[in-house]
């Protein structure tokens, strides 16, 4: 199977960023795209290139050759970036074909992380056969990270644990993060949304590294397609949750997920706040 496959979520609504915009301190010209367009889109640094071109080109430089856009029908901002056609845009070293996340009869906003990914490759059946690697379009991933889920290793899926002492981002936010439970062998037991102070306490006196899920894993695909379609909804956000149909995964033994442990920070695009700490890009 050829693991050099990248989906990237870019479907969201990007609320919380259009929120922060006005009492934030950028240009009019960036306020305009950053209120109309995803915000893996608004112009960064001196160069002027948006968090997506970053994070295609980390890809590129790790090994991927293709890359899944998954975007909303009413994608007009990314076709003049990224390219006009449905597949095949040739965009910061990469192929890249876009997926669309349509809404279910009924519905007034996407049904989440897992029934995006459904849909991609509903659209393109070759990701069921093939290995892909899922992360966010508001995060820079770096190459390293990349590397890792392209590495051979010895189980069907992988994930990234970042160590949660090595994000530089407030206590509160970094309190709000799901931590990982992962055995010695470095499998994947649970994942634990929203955990309690006692619940994070628990694992430090037992552990130099808090695993944090930063959503960006590698799966094959016949083994995960089916836990996408039966994902339930999150009753509080009324959603399918990628993380959801993980957790469901590893109750079978053969969905082991290996878990690289990475220390290092994961720059995030969630408000406009974080805009600054793009500076040198």
């Amino acid at each position: 199977m050829n693991m050099a496959k990248l989906i990237i979520m870019a479907g969201g609504a990007s609320s919380r960023m259009k929120r922060s915009i006005e009492t934030s301190e950028l240009t009019p010209e960036t306020k305009k795209i950053a209120s109309s367009a995803h915000k893996s889109l608004i112009p960064l640094g001196p160069k002027q290139k948006p968090l997506l071109f970053h994070l295609i080109q980390n890809a590129v430089n790790a090994g991927f050759k293709e890359v899944y856009l998954i975007t909303s029908p009413e994608n007009e901002a990314f076709k003049e970036y990224v390219g006009s056609a449905l597949k095949n845009n040739l965009f910061a070293g990469a192929l890249v074909h876009y997926a669309l996340q349509y809404l279910p009869q009924g519905r007034n906003k996407p049904l989440g992380t897992a029934d995006a990914v459904q849909q991609a490759m509903e659209q393109y059946p070759e990701l069921k056969n093939e290995f892909v690697t899922i992360c966010n379009a508001d995060n820079l991933y770096s190459v390293h990270a990349f590397r890792l889920l392209l590495a051979p290793r010895d189980t069907p899926h992988a994930l990234i644990s970042y160590n949660r002492s090595s994000l530089n981002f407030s206590t509160a936010r970094i309190s709000s993060f799901a931590i990982m439970d992962i055995s010695e062998e470095g499998y994947l037991q649970n994942i634990i949304e929203k955990p309690d102070p006692e619940t994070v306490r628990s694992y430090e006196n037992t552990s130099d590294h808090i695993g944090v899920s930063m959503n960006i894993f590698s799966f094959e695909g016949a083994l995960l397609f089916p836990y996408l379609k039966n994902c339930p909804l999150n009753l509080d956000r009324n959603e399918k949750e990628l993380p959801q149909a993980v957790r469901m995964m590893i109750e079978e033994p053969k969905n082991k997920i290996r878990c690289f442990k990475v220390s290092e920070h994961l720059p995030d695009l969630t408000s406009a706040e974080d805009l600054k700490n793009f500076s040198k890009l």
